[in-house]
C-alpha cells in the first residue's frame, strides 16, 4: 500500500471514528458555521445546559481513551525508534492526564464516565501500519481530529470554565499535532486556521 492509500485508509477510519461520536458534532453544529468561515465571530450560539456539558465531556473523555490505546499500540508495534517511542510515550502521559482530568470533572458534576474500550475495539489500521511514518502519520491524524473535536466543542460549553479547560486541551492536541507533522519532515503549521 502506497503513502496516498494510506492517507486515504486513515482518513476513512477517522471519519468511522469521529461518525461514532456524532453526538459532539451534533452539539457543535452551530460552531461549525463559525468554523466554515476562519475569522469570522460565532452568532447565536444556542443555549446549552449541564447535561449539555456533560455529554461533551464524554466525547472528549471518549477521544482521549481513543488516543491512549492509540500510543499505546504504536508504542508496542516495534516501529518506533527510540527518541521517537520516548515522545510517543510522553504523549500517551498527556491523554492519560486529559482523560483523569475529564473523568473527574464528570463525576464531579454528577455523571458518570465512559468506559475506555479496548484497542481491539478502536479497529485501528495496524496491519497498515509499516514503519515508523506510517504509525506517526496515523497518530498525526487522530491528533488533528482530536484537536478539531475540541475546537468544535469549546464554544458549546455553557460553563466557561469547562470551556477554558478544553481550550487547555485543544492546545496540547495541536502541539502533538505539529511535532509529530514536523517529525514527518512535513510542515508543522500547514494553515493558518485548524478545521
Amino acid at each position: 500500500m502506497n503513502t496516498q492509500e494510506l492517507d486515504l485508509s486513515l482518513s476513512r477510519v477517522e471519519r468511522r471514528l469521529f461518525l461514532k461520536n456524532s453526538s459532539l458534532f451534533a452539539l457543535g453544529a452551530t460552531a461549525a458555521i463559525g468554523l466554515a468561515a476562519p475569522g469570522r465571530a460565532l452568532a447565536g450560539k444556542a443555549k446549552m445546559s449541564e447535561t449539555d456539558d456533560l455529554a461533551i465531556l464524554n466525547v472528549a473523555l471518549g477521544l482521549e481513551y481513543q488516543a491512549i490505546a492509540a500510543y499505546q499500540v504504536g508504542a508496542e508495534s516495534g516501529l518506533l525508534q527510540k527518541p521517537v517511542l520516548d515522545v510517543a510515550v510522553k504523549f500517551q502521559g498527556h491523554h492519560k492526564a486529559h482523560a483523569e482530568v475529564l473523568a473527574g470533572t464528570i463525576d464531579k458534576l454528577g455523571g458518570k464516565p465512559v468506559m475506555a474500550m479496548s484497542a481491539a475495539d478502536y479497529q485501528f489500521p495496524v496491519a497498515q501500519l509499516k514503519d515508523q511514518a506510517d504509525v506517526l502519520r496515523f497518530a498525526a491524524g487522530l491528533e488533528k481530529g482530536a484537536a478539531s473535536a475540541y475546537l468544535g466543542a469549546v464554544p458549546q460549553f455553557s460553563n466557561r470554565e469547562l470551556a477554558r479547560a478544553a481550550a487547555s486541551i485543544l492546545g496540547d492536541e495541536t502541539m502533538h499535532w505539529a511535532i509529530l507533522l514536523n517529525a514527518l519532515g512535513e510542515d508543522p503549521v500547514p494553515a493558518a486556521f485548524i478545521g
